[in-house]
């Protein structure tokens, strides 16, 4: 039967090695630098007895006493390891929409990994950690050490570039420790995962143009009705319920009779962002690389969705595929804040039943809220969509969010061929929805829909 090393070591070694509760050190184990102290100590003193020589004895002397006094000072638990993002950060591209572990798509992560040694020092501690594909590593080393004082912590900082949107968990790091002069080693130990949520980068859109319709009376769009406003309309006769703030002294000076101003009304509108997540086409990669039909989608509905939010617009976000999910309508910055939570969870497929069937059976849509529609248009049910939604009377606007990347996933000689005929098929499509009234665009950032909400609102002004 094999003995273990340190069954073979005096009596007061064995005790060192102990913690006061009796039993080994729960997590640590010796190492080979102990196990050659302890070897070279014992060999001495075999060879000072069986030779009679003092001076081996005192050759041992300072390994006994270095190897005693090292594991005095062991430690009798195993380090705590906290992971966190860090607080405060100030993400590029955009605000921090959420809170503290919130981050937008581009911007630089901090993982803090906080090592704390409970009643021992360690000689040093060594941080392991994955490297997940949405994380761009700006950390070149796999591996950080730094001692850790007793009863005190170290603080590692892993930073690393999101590339993409979505939610994350930051992957558990493990950390192993060495202490009472590196002669004792602890099992690793692993921390726990930390869950984030990277928001999408929105890109600077605007939109000059007034929404076609409006309907109310507490927004920022002229519309084509006499109202409170700041658009000036005209100069009539003053009439029995006229306010007074609106007499217009000149006029009324010039002609002899009072005359007041007449305004435009300022009012809000509703807009309804469809997003078709039928199919999925072209690669991903990441914040600087070529995007997807979904990574288009998602940060267009972003930026389309601030920027009307932040006038003071009522948004309503629907999903046109498998799930065929809805988020209700609503304006200001909480719900911006929804709306990037809902766009986190879209995800490309279709579903067994027919998508416009389920979703528009149950959101009944305003006939004078502009719908703009997301769409690849790689589906003929997303024509038809369209078609319908014109030929209900409803202002729509078609973005086109096919990549210019995007190419057939098998190749063969009639590759090239075959996708020229598609795209010719596709330019034909686009132009049958212009002439029912569905104007379609390709999304490019900030002014895309500047020209196309032009011709609608020309198109809403003139007579039916």
């Amino acid at each position: 039967m094999r003995t273990r090393l340190t069954d073979r070591l005096p009596g007061h070694v064995r005790n060192r090695l102990r913690p006061a509760g009796g039993g080994a050190s729960p997590g640590w184990s010796p190492t080979p630098a102990l196990r050659r102290a302890l070897v070279v100590t014992l060999a001495l003193l075999v060879a000072a007895v069986l030779t009679g020589r003092v001076d081996l004895v005192v050759l041992a002397t300072p390994f006994a006493v270095g190897t005693s006094a090292a594991l005095l000072r062991r430690p009798r638990g195993l380090p705590t390891v906290r992971v966190g993002a860090a607080e405060g950060q100030d993400p590029a591209g955009g605000s921090n929409p959420g809170g503290a572990n919130d981050l937008v798509e581009g911007s630089d992560l901090h993982v803090l990994v906080d090592v704390r040694a409970a009643d021992a020092a360690y000689d040093v501690a060594l941080v392991q950690r994955e490297q997940p594909p949405w994380l761009r590593d700006r950390t070149r080393a796999r591996t950080l050490a730094a001692a850790v004082p007793a009863d005190a912590g170290t603080r590692f900082t892993l930073t690393g570039q999101l590339a993409r949107w979505g939610r994350y968990v930051v992957p558990p790091v493990r950390v192993r420790a060495a202490a009472c002069d590196a002669l004792l080693t602890c099992a690793p130990v692993t921390s726990d995962s930390v869950a984030i949520r990277v928001f999408p980068r929105t890109e600077p859109f605007a939109a000059d143009e007034a929404m076609p319709n409006a309907a109310g009376l507490v927004g920022v769009h002229r519309s084509r009705r006499f109202g409170e406003g700041g658009e000036l309309a005209g100069i009539r006769h003053f009439a029995p319920g006229d306010r007074l703030r609106r007499i217009d002294w000149r006029a009324s000076l010039r002609t002899g009779e009072l005359h007041v101003a007449q305004t435009l009304s300022d009012r809000d509108a509703e807009l309804v962002l469809v997003l078709d997540v039928l199919h999925e086409a072209g690669r991903s990669e990441g914040i600087d690389g070529a995007p997807s039909v979904l990574d288009t989608t998602v940060r267009a509905a972003a930026g389309i969705a601030q920027h009307y939010l932040g006038r003071g617009d009522r948004v309503r976000l629907l999903e046109y595929g498998g799930r065929n999910r809805a988020l209700r309508v609503g304006s200001g910055r909480r719900h911006f804040v929804a709306a990037l939570e809902w766009l986190l969870a879209i995800r490309a497929g279709e579903g067994p039943h027919d998508p416009a069937a389920g979703i528009f059976a149950r959101q009944i849509l305003p006939q004078q809220a502009l719908l703009v529609v997301l769409t690849p248009l790689l589906d003929r049910r997303s024509v038809a969509l369209l078609a319908r939604l014109a030929r209900s009377g409803r202002t729509v606007l078609a973005v086109d969010t096919l990549p210019d990347s995007a190419r057939p996933d098998r190749e063969n000689p009639w590759t090239p061929v075959a996708f020229g005929l598609w795209r010719l098929e596709r330019r034909n499509t686009v132009a049958q929805l212009l002439e029912h009234g569905v104007p379609t665009v390709t999304w490019a950032g900030a002014g895309s829909l500047d020209q196309a909400l032009r011709d609608v609102s020309r198109r809403a002004a003139a007579p039916r």
